[in-house]
């Protein structure tokens, strides 16, 4: 199921196969068969309904896609024609009863927005000789972890100025939470990972504008795009040996001077304009930098130094995150 999406998944972890073959015990319901079952129809039920599929041949196309079982049409014709309405009725009911805070919390569905990042504080090399970066200078990186919704600080680390930012990325993120990041992030295995983990990771990261789209099928919308919205669509992204294996969904829109802005996620609960507010959460990040970095010009005017040292850098990581 590397390519289910979060209604089949919440459906799955809700309504377990066990718990359908119970009901089915119960109503003395019996399914013989084995390629398509009674369980697998009443997954193919509700993502053709969430999804708004035209039929069955339109289901069968998009199955695949969606994380369900693969039939051909005729199968699903076939079994939707006795369907157990009794048993349907019961797992209904079922829903509505689990429906509950209690159950909201064990599905773990995270809500709290992560935003990640890292800035770059360069000094000469006599400074800090063991982190060079280019000629006669050194540098290091402060990678931060924002919660946006509280505006707080959550994780803080440090490495040298040429550690690349998806190495560090594992020690500031939270999959309890969403991870909202730049294109320094946006890496197709990775996204297979946050995807094929035990605790699925639910990201909003921004893509390159060179990023291919493999096979791209466009979401359905009742109403048209609102603000600078222009498309919203699932795919796979990249191509060849950087093609993902799972498919992704993706959300362009335009920046103020017109520029295309590429959003890819794994979130398919939100509509293509809540995506895009959530990608504009990251701009509080940016703000915490630039205050950063006038507290490190603020330091080195007190100690009278042109550039920051490494003891100043300790004591404001220190100060911030303690």
């Amino acid at each position: 199921m590397n390519k289910s999406t979060s209604l089949s998944t919440i459906l799955q972890r809700v309504i377990s196969k066990e718990t359908v073959l119970s009901f089915m015990g119960e109503l003395d319901v019996i399914d013989v068969a084995r390629k398509f079952t009674i369980y697998d129809l009443f997954l193919f039920l509700s993502e053709a309904a969430f999804q708004q599929w035209r039929g069955y041949r339109d289901g069968e196309q998009r199955m695949a896609q969606s994380g369900l079982r693969s039939a051909n049409y005729s199968t699903l014709s076939k079994k939707a024609k006795s369907v157990p309405f009794e048993l349907f009725k019961r797992l209904l009911h079922f829903m509505i009863e689990l429906c509950n805070r209690k159950t909201r919390r064990a599905l773990g569905i995270p809500k709290e927005l992560l935003v990640v990042d890292s800035t770059q504080i360069t000094t000469g090399l006599g400074r800090m000789p063991w982190a060079p970066l280019k000629g006669e200078k050194a540098s290091v990186k402060l990678h931060v972890a924002l919660l946006a919704d509280r505006g707080e600080l959550y994780k803080v680390t440090e490495t040298t100025g040429t550690e690349p930012d998806m190495k560090s990325c594992p020690a500031v993120q939270d999959s309890q939470r969403i991870l909202v990041a730049d294109r320094a992030y946006g890496k197709h295995a990775r996204f297979d990972e946050y995807q094929e983990q035990q605790e699925r990771q639910y990201f909003v990261i921004r893509l390159r504008d060179n990023t291919t789209f493999h096979e791209p099928i466009q979401r359905e919308r009742k109403r048209d795009f609102e603000g600078t919205i222009h498309q919203d669509f699932t795919c796979q992204l990249g191509k060849k040996k950087a093609l993902s294996k799972n498919r992704f969904r993706v959300v362009i829109l335009q920046d103020p001077k017109g520029n295309p802005v590429i959003i890819g996620t794994n979130l398919h609960w939100h509509s293509a304009e809540k995506i895009a507010d959530i990608y504009k959460q990251r701009w509080q990040i940016e703000v915490f930098f630039r205050w950063i970095k006038r507290i490190l010009i603020f330091q080195c005017y007190l100690e009278r130094r042109k550039m920051p040292c490494m003891a100043s850098c300790t004591r404001l990581y220190w100060y911030t995150y303690c």
